[in-house]
């Protein structure tokens, strides 16, 4: 089972409400994503732990319901 762009979103959004977030299906299959996440939560810190803080937003779905996903993190 995929894992669908709105609940990537969401969870990501829940613990980092400032993040703006650009989602792209690389496969068309709704389980390869490429996601470009802005957020002041990242200033400050290594590239990562602002993957880290991305993983942990997406509470351990990341290589289960979410295959596979290409991380780009920036800061506003």
């Amino acid at each position: 089972m995929a894992m669908s762009e709105d609940d990537i979103v969401a969870m990501i959004k829940q613990a980092l409400p400032d993040a703006e977030i650009e989602m792209t299906d690389l496969a068309g299959d709704n389980d390869h994503w490429k996601a470009v996440v802005t957020s002041a939560a990242f200033v400050g810190k290594s590239r990562v732990a602002q993957h880290q803080l991305v993983y942990a937003a997406l509470k351990g779905n990341m290589g289960g319901v979410l295959h596979a996903l290409a991380l780009e993190t920036r800061t506003p």
